[in-house]
């Protein structure tokens, strides 16, 4: 199960997809890390799908993550007395929060925070953002709109309000429960949706602690208004296109894309790229040329991550998808456009020991043609921090936790393997030398550069590079 590509895969589970012969398929055609949709399925279909994935990781042999994307907030307008209307571009339309059934007049808006952050003038946007309302009055419980875009809208549509911090947590009472669930099930990342200020995430941060890592899912335009606070904060990074795409105009989303990747490759922190990336392979076997080209483009940026949504999850050809996208992932690496553009969009380190070894492994790797760079990490602080150098090498992450290698299943270039703790200079250079000839990554004579934090088994101590030549 060794990869021969950097850039990781991620793949939603679904009906499509459920399951034992299904899940082992896809992991086998490439994909290193499984996401539980909460927003569809029951508690008892996510336990099942978990339980049917730590199957499969011991039957290959190598650690899978799962993450758990919460639902989030979902405004939405409310039923109308006929099932659906059509809005005329240039009426006027009121949404309140009287819960009577609408008409062609006005809607039930059950949000009161909505109306408490409106400005005259403020576009709402509506069934993913279809139909256009300018807000011209408005109050504590109502808004009197302008009809800019009509068309047809039926009952419980979604509302988008861009450009506006609606004070409303991203952790509504489902998520909640669902994340109490997830946790007890052991998941490895948290998808958090909604994500519009850096507070988000401390709020999360204190409910869940170190149970997991915790993704901020970039979907408000709010968000990248707070990119690098909110980038500090998370663990991960997905860029949310779909929503994101609703609120912005579509040519501003490939903009905001690479400077979020750029962001996140720059904090260190690994970042997925989501949405719509082989959406025609949900009905057929093969993607269009500009799909192909849509992955490609983010492997090309360095992230360290595409995603697969419905096409995984509910479409015809999921393995087929995960096929497709683990061969434009190997084709694009292949490229030495590819190495050469990872060099160029290169950032500083920082200025602190464990970023100075880092960067050090990254030129010594490169410099000797080290067959694997292997780092010893408890918390995964080592190995993230290698990863964020990109170094030529793969990179070997030992770790006595298995949490930590199901983490860092996500990573770029990171092949991480639970091993036991070691205690002296001599066994980390014999271990080292070991798990890269067994795990495939060198053979005799081959040189790999070694990372690790003196004294051993203390988080975020990385201190040490070792250059060792595998006996022959």
């Amino acid at each position: 199960m060794k990869r021969e590509r950097s850039a990781r895969i991620l793949a939603t589970l679904g009906p499509a997809s459920s399951s034992r012969e299904q899940i082992r398929a896809l992991a086998e055609a490439g994909a290193d890390v499984f996401r539980l949709n909460f927003s569809h399925g029951s508690h008892e279909d996510h336990a099942e799908r978990y339980r049917t994935i730590r199957e499969v990781e011991q039957e290959v042999g190598r650690p899978i993550g799962v993450l758990m994307d919460l639902q989030g907030p979902k405004l939405r307008v409310g039923r109308f007395a006929e099932g659906k209307i059509t809005l005329a571009a240039g009426a006027a339309f009121r949404l309140d929060l009287d819960p009577a059934a609408g008409d062609a007049s006005r809607a039930n808006l059950p949000h009161p925070e909505i109306f408490a952050a409106l400005e005259a003038g403020t576009e709402l946007l509506l069934d993913d953002g279809k139909l256009r309302l300018r807000v011209d009055a408005f109050s504590a419980d109502f808004a009197e709109t302008t009809v800019l875009v009509g068309g047809v809208l039926s009952d419980r549509k979604g509302v988008n309000v861009p450009g506006v911090v609606l004070p409303i947590s991203p952790l509504t009472t489902k998520d909640l429960a669902d994340l109490d669930f997830g946790l007890s099930l052991g998941v490895d990342w948290v998808a958090l949706s909604f994500v519009q200020r850096a507070e988000d995430l401390r709020e999360a941060r204190e409910i869940i602690g170190d149970r997991a890592w915790i993704m901020a899912k970039l979907e408000k335009p709010a968000a990248i208004d707070q990119l690098e606070p909110i980038v500090a904060l998370a663990d991960g990074i997905m860029v949310a296109r779909g929503d994101l795409g609703v609120e912005l105009p579509p040519q501003q989303v490939p903009v905001l894309q690479r400077r979020i990747v750029r962001a996140s490759r720059a904090a260190g922190k690994p970042v997925v790229v989501a949405t719509q990336m082989l959406e025609s392979m949900i009905t057929s076997p093969v993607p269009t040329r500009a799909e192909a080209s849509d992955v490609a483009t983010a492997i090309y940026d360095g992230a360290d991550a595409v995603m697969l949504s419905a096409e995984s999850a509910s479409g015809q050809y999921p393995l087929e998808a995960v096929g497709i996208m683990h061969r434009i992932i190997c084709e694009v690496e292949h490229d030495p456009a590819w190495r050469a553009g990872l060099e160029a969009s290169h950032t500083p380190a920082e200025s602190n020991t464990p970023d100075a070894i880092c960067c050090a492994l990254r030129r010594v790797t490169g410099l000797l043609g080290a067959a694997a760079t292997v780092a010893y990490t408890t918390s995964g602080f080592s190995a993230l921090r290698a990863s964020r150098e990109r170094p030529v090498a793969p990179i070997l992450a030992l770790t006595p936790q298995l949490a930590t290698a199901r983490r860092l299943a996500l990573v770029w270039g990171v092949h991480a393997v639970p091993f036991e703790e070691v205690h002296d200079v001599t066994e980390m250079v014999e271990h080292a030398a070991n798990a890269a000839v067994s795990n495939g990554f060198a053979k005799p004579g081959d040189d790999v550069v070694i990372i690790a934090g003196i004294p051993f088994g203390r988080s975020g101590t990385t201190n040490l590079l070792h250059v060792a030549r595998i006996p022959r």
